[in-house]
This record gives C-alpha cells, structure tokens and sequence, in this order.
C-alpha cells in the first residue's frame, strides 16, 4: 500500500481545538461534513503540491520496499525501523521549534491511527511484497478509496448511485487482478493484501473523528505509534536478519524513510486536515500506473494484458467515486 505503502495510504489526522478535557473520543468538527471548510489559494495551492508529492513518491516506494525487503530486511522490522526514524527526527524538530507536547488523549488518539495506517495497512502490504510484485500490491492498495466511502457510509456518509457503480467496477478488477496475477497462488498474500488496504481505509476515516496533536506534530506521533508497533511485530514474528544487507537494500531504506515516510506521510497528513477523503484517497489509483512503470523499466517485472485490463477496471471504479458528483 505504499510500500508497498494509508498508505499510503499514505497516510493523517484532523486538527482540532477540543479541549484537553474532551471525551476518550472526542469527534472533530470536520468529521460532520464531507466538505472541508472553504479554501484559500495557499491552502488549494498546498493540497496540489501534497496530492503531487503522495502520488509520485509513494508510487516510487512500493519498488523501493521491494528492493528493501529481498535485499536482506525483513519487512515489519524494515517498515518499523523507517517509521519510528522519521517520527522520532519530526517530533524533536517540532519540539525544537516550540510546539507544546501533546496530551495523553492525543498521544493515544495517534498511536490509534498509526496502528491502522502503519501497522495494518502499510505493514501488511510490505508483509505481502515478499511474495508478490509491487506492481500489484499497488493495484490491491487502489482499493482504499472504495473501502473509504464504505466507511464513511457508516457515519451516514453513504455513496450516490454513480458511486455505488464505482465500487462494483473496482472490486469487479480486483477479482480479475487475482485470476492474472501471481498473487492467486499465495493464499497468505493474498489474504493480508485484502486486509492491508481496509486497515489504511478505516484510519483514513477515522483520524477525521478523533482529537489529533496539531499540525505535523500529528504526523510525528502517528508514525512514532505505528512504527513502535511494526517493531513489537517483528519481534512476535521472531523476525531477524538473516543476511547483512545489500548496498541496493540500504538504499531503498535510506529513501523510504527519507522520501516514504518523513516527507510524503507528512504531505499525506495535511491533506487529511484540508480535502475530503475521496480526494485524499486518490492516491491510491495514481500509485498503480507509477508503480507498475517504475517496476517493468527497473526490476524488469511483466506488465501482462490482464493486469492492464484489471488496472483500467480497478481505476475506472476508484474514479467514479471521487471524481463523479454524488447523486442519490
């Protein structure tokens, strides 16, 4: 899902100023309407350069967790490792420049969001890539907006008609991705790449209800949260590594937590405080195209014509949903 990354995407929490005495889970203003508040040129100009920034580098990460992951780390210690270093560098930055510490609810409310978005979403699609290509990890993470507007139906957010019809195609391709894939013929990866994608959906929609710290200080604590959390999985899981890993591993490491992590999270973070989820979500169908690419020119995987027809199928689903005017 980034990674392959939530995740992205990937991927996140609404400012508020509720009080630090709100209720355990206190609901923003935001999450009361799809709408965002009306936006200025620098916010319109600022959510196009974050949108630019998710699309392009997380599109690039799902190769670069591959190349991590086969070149000596082992996933949930790699994607622990990566986002544990990048929280911990925004944190004390934003300490440094005088941000208040947050508070025990907001601790907790982020390490919440963190869990789903890294641990589950992104942490499973990483998990997943040791079987199959990045290629169609991404595809399976182009389900995140389909499994977000379902989400948000819980909150009385229900899809219109065209919507309706978008979620129908998309997991029309996604069945139609497993028949032309390698993925079929691994049951565990297939199973977590169903997961992974449901996980980063619902923190998606849920950080827009919850009493996040302000500001990329919420980024911080949600990939601190999550990453402690890859690390305490990878220590259930016995993981450790089992050869010393290559200069390429190191490389794609030193990007993903650069580039992946400190850099596009945070891009995804404040789009989640200043669009509506659908549009938050369009990652995930860029992403794909992205990476099926970068993966055909640099690790020489195959681009079949079912795997095109699926990715048509998935995106032609994920874009009626965000793009088409909802109509009941």
């Amino acid at each position: 899902m980034e990674d392959s990354v939530k995740a992205a995407t990937g991927p996140m929490a609404i400012i508020t100023d509720a009080p630090n005495q709100a209720a355990p889970l206190p609901v923003t203003e935001m999450a009361k309407s799809d709408n965002p508040p009306q936006a200025t040129f620098s916010d319109r100009f600022g959510v196009l350069i974050a949108l630019l920034t998710v699309y392009i580098v997380w599109g690039s990460t799902y190769l670069g967790i591959r190349l991590a992951v086969v070149g000596g780390f082992p996933p949930f210690m790699m994607a622990g490792l990566r986002f544990t270093i990048a929280g911990a560098a925004l944190y004390f930055i934003m300490r440094a420049q005088g941000l208040a510490n947050p508070n025990r609810i907001e601790w907790r409310n982020a390490a919440i969001i963190g869990g789903l978005l890294l641990l589950g979403g992104n942490g499973g699609v990483t998990f997943a890539e040791q079987w199959v290509t990045s290629g169609f990890a991404a595809l399976a993470v182009a389900t995140v907006p389909l499994w977000a507007a379902l989400f948000a139906g819980l909150w009385g957010h229900w899809p219109g008609r065209w919507e309706w019809l978008g979620i129908a195609l998309g997991f029309s391709g996604i069945v139609l991705m497993n028949v032309g894939s390698n993925m079929s013929a691994n049951a565990l990866g297939a199973l977590v790449l169903i997961f992974a994608p449901i996980s980063w959906a619902f923190g998606t929609v849920l950080s827009r209800r919850l009493a996040m710290p302000k500001g990329l200080m919420a980024s911080a604590l949600e990939m601190l949260g999550g990453g402690v959390l890859l690390l305490v999985a990878s220590l259930l899981f016995g993981e450790h590594f089992t050869q010393a890993p290559t200069a390429e591993s190191l490389w794609a490491f030193a990007y993903l937590t650069v580039f992946g992590s400190l850099i596009a999270f945070s891009a995804y973070d404040y789009l989640l405080r200043r669009a509506r989820p659908t549009l938050v979500t369009s990652y995930a169908y860029v992403n794909p195209p992205v990476a099926v690419l970068l993966g055909a020119i640099v690790a020489g995987e195959p681009i079949t014509p079912i795997g095109l027809l699926a990715m048509l199928v998935i995106l032609s689903g994920v874009v009626l949903i965000a793009l088409w005017p909802k109509r009941t």
